[in-house]
């Protein structure tokens, strides 16, 4: 006990509390929209990776990627929360993990292949280290705090090693690894990072800024949203100017609006009120953020690969272009369903039911060129976000967008 209690940092680095009241400052600081930057490039070489998915083991592979982006701007946004970015130290901690954040980025399109150990090294090395700088910021500040973040240390030790032993083996063995490595990732947070030495964790009792998370998950949808754009923009400007290619562009820009739309007209601002009204304020977050959003991130990133696939190629078909254009508003769809369910939105049925009428559109393919099922597409995704704006003004509610 005496070498735990003289470990740590002694300064305080956490949140303070906002005026005079108990909660903490809320406000997203720039700092963090800095390390927000990186996930930009990330997002994009994300986009590039699912885009040439040609077999399953890649198609695997893309997926695991995806959700260890997640997961490590999840993880962060989490610390975030407890930490004051107006502090140097923390100020100066995120910048480095923005650093390590885009020698991440940089792997991710030769992730299975050459760049492969690169990536497993930055990757585990930002989540352990980041572990690693919250356990010495909570040691003197926060003992409950403290010990949850020694058993998520030891679950990312866990996971590092999968991570890294499939780098290094390569092939059908590092597709097998980082399946394992990222199931422990997301199972640690699912099981309160239980340890046979500590224990289980106690994240339901977690002090965490309701603003704050809401705003961070809401911030990353748009940062997902603009990637969009932009995949969507350089294929538009690389290619000849056709019809069909203005059209495909048109399809793209609305159905980037209507996402936004559904996602911020109604929806958003339920996640915050459920956690400011919830007692178990860090299981609500683990499941209505950690969890559900990232499939609605998903069919964010699978949609913009649709449209750089249908603005490159409006009337070639291929298996990836098919699985894109309808399962990414599917998924992003099912996605919003989930969330509004955790957090007691209006509008579950209509966002499940939209999602998988959306399924409906594939056999179009077999008739259809890919710019005219990616239109039908749009024109779903648009009536959706119609159909639950009117429901919301027919309840006499507000838009919080």
């Amino acid at each position: 006990m005496s070498n735990r209690a003289n470990s740590g940092l002694r300064v305080n680095l956490l949140r303070p509390s906002s005026g005079s009241g108990s909660e903490r400052a809320d406000r997203v600081s720039f700092v963090e929209l800095f390390f927000d930057l990186v996930f930009v490039f990330a997002l994009t070489q994300l986009s590039d990776v699912v885009a040439h998915v040609d077999s399953v083991p890649s198609g695997v592979v893309a997926v695991v990627l995806l959700l260890a982006m997640w997961w490590l701007w999840m993880q962060t946004t989490w610390t975030t929360n407890w930490l004051d970015p107006q502090r140097l130290e923390v100020r100066a901690m995120l910048i480095a993990l923005a650093f390590v954040g885009l020698v991440v980025s940089l792997s991710l399109q030769e992730a299975s292949g050459e760049r492969a150990l690169v990536f497993a090294l930055a990757y585990v090395g930002l989540q352990v280290g980041r572990t690693l700088a919250m356990i010495a910021a909570t040691a003197h500040h926060d003992r409950a705090a403290n010990a949850d973040f020694r058993r998520m240390a030891a679950w990312f030790a866990l996971s590092g090693v999968a991570w890294i032993a499939g780098a290094l083996l390569g092939g059908t063995a590092l597709v097998v690894l980082w399946v394992f490595a990222v199931v422990i990732d997301y199972l640690g947070a699912a099981v309160s990072y239980r340890t046979p030495v500590l224990g289980r964790g106690d994240m339901e009792r977690w002090d965490l800024s309701a603003a704050h998370i809401a705003e961070r998950a809401s911030l990353f949808v748009i940062i997902a949203l603009g990637e969009t754009f932009l995949v969507t923009g350089f294929a538009f400007v690389a290619e000849e100017l056709t019809v069909e290619r203005s059209l495909a562009l048109v399809s793209a820009f609305l159905s980037a609006a209507a996402m936004w739309w559904f996602y911020f007209d109604q929806g958003e601002w339920w996640g915050e009120r459920r956690l400011e009204k919830g007692a178990k304020t860090g299981a609500i977050a683990r499941s209505a953020y950690a969890y559900a959003h990232v499939v609605i991130i998903g069919g964010i990133v699978l949609t913009g690969v649709a449209d750089k696939l249908v603005v490159g190629k409006p009337d070639t078909w291929s298996t990836i272009a098919i699985v894109s254009i309808v399962g990414g508003p599917a998924l992003y769809l099912l996605g919003c369903a989930i969330f509004r369910r955790i957090v007691g939105a209006p509008g579950v049925l209509v966002a499940a039911v939209a999602g998988l009428g959306m399924l409906a559109l594939a056999p179009l393919a077999l008739i259809a060129s890919p710019v005219l099922v990616s239109l039908s597409a749009t024109a779903l995704l648009v009536a959706t976000a119609a159909l639950d704006t009117a429901l919301r003004v027919r309840r006499g509610g507000k838009s919080r967008g």
